[in-house]
């Protein structure tokens, strides 16, 4: 796990300053360009942006105009389309802009993360109202509710505070030091929207401060170029978007799961399970992540024995850490009834979904019960995904150990009925740090941005019910479709008429950057 940086790097980094040329060819270019998209899809958000129904925004002249005129929607559609594929462009035209991932690439990195996302972190919530269900958990705690046990419904004047419906009945999914940050936010804002929706946004900046800091360590571990890595991952438009305009705690459970793999593949174990923990504690889905951490403190050349008594202690030490926080707010393990809410719902584009789609319908023209059998296909797929999860802790190389959790966590994403792009967003650092080769990987990233990108600005869009007339839900599909229309175009023209970065997107014959350890 401690492979050195190839030494490649270092000779064209010092081959390229010999003759005076620059590491990064004018990197102020993408910038500026992914600046201004960040900056459209700001002001687009005071028009389609979520806002709690309660907020003091929807009194004001401009945001009436944004939200309320037909002409003030239309241009906030326009401006968060092409905003997000600008965001896009910017971030494929500046990996393109480097000549040598060195110091400078990792300088106009950093430049990039903070230019592009300083906008985000003062937009309207953008492709999610989660941080909404986030600040009616926190009222649940701070008025004395048992979240675990209580929906938002619970609360009076619930719908006030904007959060998606599907979150007014279900039992909260999130473990007890996100519970504690809930609380925390609403008791310091006194349930004010805006002031808890920034207070998110920290904690949202914090797991991405995290990301950026063991991003390249992690990468260097595997004797991946961390410059590049830094760019795949905190740069990427999908990260940004996800993490800080959408403002979910996603972001701070990935940063504290990285750091824990960090300081558990460099011999300071005990650290690594306390971290991994924590985010366990914010989003149980991590604890994917528990039995890699056993076998990195097994050592390499463990026997069966070894390997099962240091899984035993990791699972004591992060089970007890999980027990003790459960004593202290004296709700227990009750996430575990919460997880389930996510899962039950199927979405066209993740092939279990999909499939679990076609088989109900053929189902139904049958006069069967569709949604029993598509539950079974739903099932099938998280079968099939802890047998990959188990091939991938028995099986495999001990120099891949960071790599096998990475495919094991990949199942869990791709095998489920629902995918969403934050959930995506998740695999992009751990795939980062251990390879993604400069040929058909790093094109198929290439896509996925690409195309949750378009669907991220299509999705969802707050269109007051009062602009749709006979059917209410007309002027939304309308405004859907407009947004799905701009950004494809946009899409197309950077994959096929764009001169700049249509190649990036065509079969190449040359050689492969990198080959890391995969």
């Amino acid at each position: 796990m401690t492979a050195p940086v190839p030494a490649t790097r270092e000779t064209a980094a010092a081959a390229t300053a010999a003759a005076g040329g620059a590491e990064v060819d004018n990197p102020r270019s993408p910038l500026l360009a992914g600046f201004v998209g960040s900056m459209f899809m700001l002001i687009g958000s005071l028009g389609v942006g979520w806002l709690a129904p309660v907020s003091e925004l929807r009194r004001m002249p401009l945001f009436i105009w944004m939200r309320a005129e037909a002409a003030g929607v239309a241009l906030s559609i326009i401006l968060l389309a092409v905003g997000g594929m600008l965001l896009v462009r910017a971030w494929l035209r500046l990996g393109q802009r480097v000549r040598v991932w060195g110091a400078e690439a990792r300088k106009a990195t950093l430049m990039a993360v903070v230019a592009w996302g300083l906008p985000m972190m003062f937009s309207v919530p953008l492709f999610s109202r989660d941080v909404y269900a986030y600040i009616g958990q926190g009222r649940l705690m701070v008025e004395g509710f048992n979240p675990y046990e209580n929906g938002i419904s619970a609360l009076s004047n619930y719908f006030q505070l904007g959060a998606d419906k599907m979150w007014t009945e279900a039992p909260v999914p999130y473990g007890q030091l996100f519970l504690w940050i809930e609380q925390f936010v609403v008791w310091s804002t006194n349930v004010q929207p805006e002031a808890s929706v920034m207070l998110f946004r920290l904690v949202a900046l914090a797991g991405v401060v995290l990301c950026v800091i063991y991003v390249p360590k992690l990468a260097e571990l595997h004797g991946v170029n961390p410059h590049r890595a830094l760019w795949l991952t905190a740069a990427n438009p999908l990260f940004l978007t996800n993490f800080i305009a959408s403002v979910h705690n996603d972001a701070l459970m990935i940063g504290l799961a990285l750091a824990g793999l960090y300081y558990s593949a460099t011999h300071r174990v005990v650290r690594g399970v306390v971290l991994v923990t924590l985010s366990i504690a914010v989003k149980p889905i991590t604890i994917v992540f528990l039995p890699f951490i056993g076998l990195l403190w097994a050592g390499k050349d463990a026997g069966w024995l070894r390997k099962f008594g240091f899984w035993g202690l990791t699972a004591a030490l992060s089970l007890g850490i999980l027990a003790l926080m459960s004593l202290v707010n004296g709700f227990g393990f009750g996430w575990i009834n919460g997880l389930s809410a996510p899962g039950s719902i199927s979405i066209w584009y993740a092939p279990v979904g999909l499939i679990g789609m076609v088989v109900a319908s053929l189902a139904n023209s049958f006069g069967l019960d569709g949604a029993t059998l598509a539950g079974f296909v739903s099932d099938a797929g998280k079968l099939l995904a802890v047998g990959v999860i188990a091939w991938q802790i028995f099986r495999g190389d001990h120099d891949r150990l960071i790599r096998r959790l990475t495919l094991a966590f990949a199942a869990v994403v791709l095998l489920a009925p629902m995918i969403q792009s934050w959930y995506v967003v998740w695999l992009i650092p751990l795939f980062a740090v251990t390879g993604i080769r400069n040929d058909w990987q790093v094109k198929a990233l290439y896509f996925v941005v690409s195309f949750f990108m378009i669907y991220a600005i299509s999705d969802q869009l707050e269109v007051f019910p009062y602009l749709q007339t006979e059917d209410l839900g007309f002027a939304l599909a309308l405004a859907r479709v407009a947004a799905a229309v701009t950004g494809l175009l946009f899409g197309l023209y950077l994959i096929f008429w764009d001169p700049r970065t249509r190649r990036l997107f065509r079969k190449t014959h040359g050689n492969v950057v990198e080959r890391p350890v995969i």
